[in-house]
């Protein structure tokens, strides 16, 4: 990656924009699966670095796509096992909670990286894309 890593990289404005529609999620989900197709559609067109992050971001609604069935599905399990109502309520809230802080955590980091002209390493990973939890530039 021998580019010039700047506010103006093809595709730079783009990840502004999916990150602010992720986080728009919280209060309307129907901003994610738009900044998820905002994301897939400039990846081709964009700068190496730029597309770190836009791959961050598809990964991010991967996840939060896989999580979220298997929680409907395990949901759901839970009532036809006759639990108490309050403990499928209880782990609703509980894989709500944990989704939208993962969710806020991955834009966080996206966000800081994006604002340092940075990429993410490893935009397939799970948590944080292979960063330090100090967001280390390095």
């Amino acid at each position: 990656m021998n580019e010039l890593r700047n506010k103006d990289a093809p595709g730079r404005g783009v990840a502004v924009i999916v990150y602010g529609l992720y986080l728009g999620a919280i209060m309307t989900i129907v901003t994610l699966p738009l900044g998820a197709l905002l994301a897939a559609w400039r990846l081709r067109h964009s700068a190496d670095w730029v597309a770190s992050h836009l791959r961050f971001q598809l990964w991010t609604f991967a996840g939060l796509a896989a999580s979220g069935i298997a929680a409907l599905l395990l949901w759901r399990v839970l009532g036809q096992m006759a639990a108490p109502p309050m403990s499928a309520w209880a782990f609703g809230y509980l894989y709500f909670t944990l989704a939208v802080g993962w969710m806020i955590g991955r834009c966080g980091v996206g966000i800081h990286r994006l604002t340092a002209n940075r990429p993410i390493e490893r935009p397939d990973s799970l948590l944080f894309g292979g960063v330090s939890p100090a967001f280390s530039d390095g």
